[in-house]
Parts: C-alpha cells; structure tokens; sequence
C-alpha cells in the first residue's frame, strides 16, 4: 500500500516507569509503562522535538501506518510526514499514550499490581497535569531536555496550555487549537450525561465488568452517540445528512432507524464500544471536567498563565459550538495581557469542533508557515536551507 508524503510504516514502543508517577489527586501510580511513537529525526543539538498531545479517544498513533495492519493511518496523518505542514524531515515528533488510556499505557484494564486483578474502577483519578507529568517523564528518557513545540487539538490543547506553565523552560512554542481554558457548565453537563449513560449500564457492574467477563457496550453506544453530535456543527450533519430517510419512505416505527443520522449514530456508537474502554471514557471525561488553571489564582487566567515564556499560536474554528472561538479568545487576552507572544487563527469552517482533524487548506496553511518559521531556528536549518 502506498502512503505518499507519509513516515512510512511504524512501531509504538514503550517506556517503563519503576519510580513513581505522583498524581495530583494525591495518589501515585507504580510501574507505569507509557507507550508512544516517534517520527522523523532528532537533531544531534536535540533541539527539534515536538510533542503531539492526543485527544479523548485517540492514541499515540498519530501518523504513519502499522504492518500489515490496512486503514491504520494516524489520527493526524494529514498533518504529520514529510512535505506536511508539520514537516519530519525537519522535526522530531513525540506522541504519547496517556495513562488512564486504553491503548497500552497503564490504565483501567490492566492489573493491579496490589489485587493482579484489572485496576477497573479503582484506577486513580488522573487529570491534565499528570499526563504532562509523565510527558516530560518520557522526554527526561529520551534525553531530550527542551522542546521546539507542544501541539495539541482539544483535550490535547489544554495539555500542551498546561505544559508551558507546568515546564515554561522547557518549551519554545506552544500550539493551542479547538480548545479551551477550562470546560463551560454545558460540557460538563455532556460529560456527565455521557457518563451516566455508562454507567447505569447493567453490564457496568460498579466498574469492575472485566472480573464479570463483561463490557457495557450498551452505555458505551450511547455516550458515544451524544459526543459525536457535539463535535459536529449543525451545518456539518445537514450537509451529510439533512433528513434523508434510510429507506426511502417512512415506517412509522418509534423504535427502529428513519433517518440516515440515526443510522450513522447508531454505527458511530456500536464502532466506539467494541475497541474503547468504559473506565477510561469516564476517566478522561473527567479529566477534561478538572482542568481549570485558574483555579488556583483566584479564577484570573492571566495570573495562571504568567509563567509561560512560550511562544504561542491559537486556533479556533466558527462552527465549534463545544469549544467555541470566544474560548479561544480569553486565552489569548490573557497571554497578550502578560505582554506574551501570540498568533491568533480563527477559521471559517463548517466541520464544527472535528475541523482541528480535518484537512483544511486555511487551517493546514496557518500551521506550515507557523512550524516553517520554527524551522529556520533550528541548528540545522542552514544545512537545510543548502
């Protein structure tokens, strides 16, 4: 299979933490292995390195294809290779599993080293801070000791906000896209329906349904469903969809599928419950609910943001009613009322809050002159150049 301006085939590795991992709930996780992906080259100066920061149901594959493995390209495949706007013949890029995840970082399915048995509901609370907690863990790893950029969409752009707080020395630039500074009331409300959802599933059995051989697929369907509809805009489905019937005609059932909507729903959903874990979509869930940098500066997200020496770019879109522009808009006032340095994109797209996934010429356009200008500061751009 040809993969054109792709890296190519590509195997996760993994990171074994012996040392504690402390968590800001006041817990800790030990041994924790953190599973991840590298693409492109490390500069011999380590001064090329950007982290991709994943959202709530992706991975560390963020590009590239596995062996033998047919439609496995990355989740952000159109942004990450060679000749793309976030260029590996000029980058070394990082993207991570986080813990609490369910693809091979330590999380909700694997053993307890306490019991032996699935960690399942009594997996610790983690929250934003400590996946980036472990991020820079991974770095120390690889040696590397700054990086030239954190990027990340969503969930993964409060991460890449809180890592030029948490490690301000350590990174150069920093890319917040589709994101937000912390959740309004009406996400966490969709959190929380999503969340009772599974719940409620009597196949949940107070999260421990690994130890009962079962999954609550049925719980997993329906949150899936309702967070599908938030990360499309209104526009986006009645373009796909409008009222299309999925039989041509009406019938007149309460219980079965009419519309082509429902349809896609339904196939959305049943898709989600047979590869996602139900402990981790709480626990990420809840997660996004905590992450709130203002908290602890009496709500001022100026104070919050005071420590970042990054330089940063922002990137909204007009049709994302989950993580709306004005979002967007308070990070960067507070950035630039602590005299910060930030590029601001608002982009009119019509594919709701998933254009931060999408291949959108204005969107990828901003991105490649964004990452091209990082480029000409790294210790081999004159050779590049040449």
């Amino acid at each position: 299979m040809d993969f054109p301006s792709s890296v190519g085939e590509v195997t996760p590795r993994t990171l074994r933490l012996d040392r504690p991992l402390p968590l800001h709930s006041g817990a800790s996780l030990a041994p924790v292995d953190l599973v991840y992906e590298t693409y492109g080259t490390l500069h011999p100066a380590r001064d090329n390195a950007v982290l991709v920061c994943h959202a709530l149901n992706a991975s560390h594959h963020a590009a590239g294809h596995h062996a033998d493995t047919p439609r496995s390209e990355g989740w952000w495949d159109n942004l990450i290779g060679p000749g793309k706007p976030l260029d590996t013949r000029h980058f070394f890029v990082i993207c991570m599993n986080n813990p609490g995840s369910c693809f091979g970082s330590t999380g909700p399915t694997h053993p307890n080293p306490a019991t032996g048995q699935p960690w399942g509901a009594d997996f610790p609370v983690v929250q934003v801070e400590d996946w980036v907690d472990a991020q820079a863990r991974l770095l120390d790893a690889l040696g590397i000791d700054t990086l030239a950029a954190v990027i990340g969409g969503s969930l993964g752009g409060m991460q890449a906000l809180a890592w030029t707080v948490q490690y301000p020395e350590r990174v150069r630039h920093a890319a917040v896209i589709a994101s937000a500074p912390a959740l309004s009331a009406q996400n966490i409300a969709f959190n929380e329906v999503a969340r009772r959802a599974i719940v409620t599933d009597p196949d949940f059995h107070e999260g421990h349904y690994l130890r009962h051989g079962t999954v609550p697929k049925r719980g997993l369907r329906v949150a899936r469903m309702i967070g599908h509809i938030t990360y499309l805009s209104d526009d986006a489905m009645a373009s796909k969809f409008g009222r299309e019937l999925r039989n041509g005609h009406l019938a007149y059932t309460t219980q079965g599928i009419e519309f082509q909507v429902e349809s896609y729903l339904r196939h959305q959903g049943d898709k989600f419950s047979e590869y996602f874990d139900a402990n981790t979509y709480l626990l990420i869930t809840r997660a996004l609910d905590y992450f709130d940098p203002a908290r602890a500066h009496g709500g001022s997200l100026r104070r919050a943001l005071a420590a970042a020496r990054a330089k940063f770019l922002v990137v909204s879109f007009t049709t994302d009613w989950r993580f709306t522009p004005q979002r967007s808009r308070e990070i960067v006032k507070a950035l630039l009322d602590n005299r910060s340095e930030v590029s601001y994109a608002e982009i009119d797209a019509p594919h709701g809050h998933d254009a931060f996934l999408m291949e959108d010429p204005r969107y990828h356009g901003v991105l490649r002159r964004w990452f091209g200008r990082i480029a000409q500061t790294l210790s081999g751009a004159k050779e590049l150049q040449a």
